[in-house]
């Protein structure tokens, strides 16, 4: 089954920084997001997406408010997470939160849940992280009866029973469009077929052919399970910018500040020079460059992935409100037509 081709758009509410590279409060980039939200659809993006995050440089733990006031504001474009950790929220408000604003967007809601690679949300709602599969695992199992509606009747470890539970408010349409992100962990795969959720590749860093394995992992786990065939996505930082020299300069110092910042709590190795270049390059993950470059990147990489919908995790904490516009405006007008012309 062949599926139409897709382009979102993912932040984490990246803090802002203004003209003078002086930070913006969180409050104002909080209203950045809704704004550049509204903005791409205006220039045609598919989606658009907000990760759960509680620092101070993606200030955004409430991603489902902001977009709320987003499709307030506009017709077409779908709004959703990307992602939720669910492992440390109660599914049945993850459920009832989104469900509201599907109502709100006349159904146009998507949610990709997730794991956690940040864990900053286990001690902040006093969660153990030696519970961290145990969490992922009865958590979408719950989610998925959730999506089947009322009444809702579930048994698990992790929080009370639910017996012919009425949970409101009711989908008017049937589920809305649910991912599983993985970050290259198998076991995710299998569970995402299993459950009948959608696959969203979240590749930050390393050659995204790595990530093919999953794709077929995936078409061969859903037709095990006896379920029809679904939608794989693939998402990747950037950031497009007239020229090719203007988007590095814009984005480098930017990702070198923030990756090591979090280096030490997730593992990453400090990017030096090398290894950015090494990485916006043909064969890694970040898609950093003039339109026509990051253009080239994403056909090539829909293509080895077998993926029929790519989102763009753009912006990074310090660049400005301006700067983060004018990337949805080129990835919109100019990126999105281009990838399509070159999968034609």
């Amino acid at each position: 089954m062949a599926f139409p081709l897709e382009f979102g758009l993912n932040t984490f509410g990246d803090l802002n920084h203004d003209a003078n590279d002086r930070p913006e409060s969180q409050a104002q980039t909080i209203r950045n997001v809704v704004e550049q939200g509204v903005h791409a659809d205006a220039v045609g993006v598919d989606f658009f997406g907000i990760g759960e995050h509680h620092t101070d440089y993606f200030p955004m733990p409430a991603g489902d408010v902001a977009l709320a006031a987003i499709a307030a504001r506009t017709q077409r474009i779908h709004v959703g997470s990307s992602v939720i950790v669910l492992s440390s929220d109660d599914p049945v408000r993850v459920f009832q939160r989104y469900s509201t604003l599907n109502a709100i967007s006349n159904g146009r809601v998507e949610v990709i849940l997730g794991r956690g690679s940040s864990i900053e949300s286990f001690p902040l709602f006093g969660y153990d992280l030696a519970d961290y599969d145990e969490l992922f695992e009865e958590k979408t199992a719950l989610f998925a009866e959730l999506l089947k509606g009322s009444p809702v009747t579930w048994q698990g470890e992790t929080r009370a029973p639910l017996r012919d539970q009425n949970v409101v408010p009711h989908l008017e349409s049937g589920p809305f469009p649910t991912w599983i992100g993985v970050g290259g962990n198998p076991q995710s795969v299998v569970r995402a077929a299993r459950l009948g959720f959608s696959l969203a590749l979240a590749i930050i860093g390393g050659p995204p052919s790595r990530f093919a394995p999953f794709s077929k992992l995936f078409l061969a786990a859903l037709e095990k399970f006896g379920r029809a065939p679904l939608p794989v996505a693939m998402h990747a930082p950037g950031h497009v910018a007239p020229t090719d020299a203007q988007a590095r300069a814009e984005f480098w110092p930017r990702w070198k500040d923030t990756i090591a910042l979090i280096s030490e709590e997730r593992g990453f190795a400090i990017p030096t020079e090398e290894s950015f270049d090494w990485e916006i390059g043909p064969r890694g993950a970040l898609c950093v460059g003039s339109p026509e470059s990051v253009a080239q990147k994403i056909a090539t990489n829909l293509r080895v992935l077998g993926a029929n919908r790519f989102d763009l995790k753009y912006g990074m904490p310090g660049l400005t409100h301006e700067q983060l516009m004018r990337n949805i405006e080129l990835y919109g007008t100019q990126v999105i037509p281009r990838v399509r012309e070159l999968l034609a």
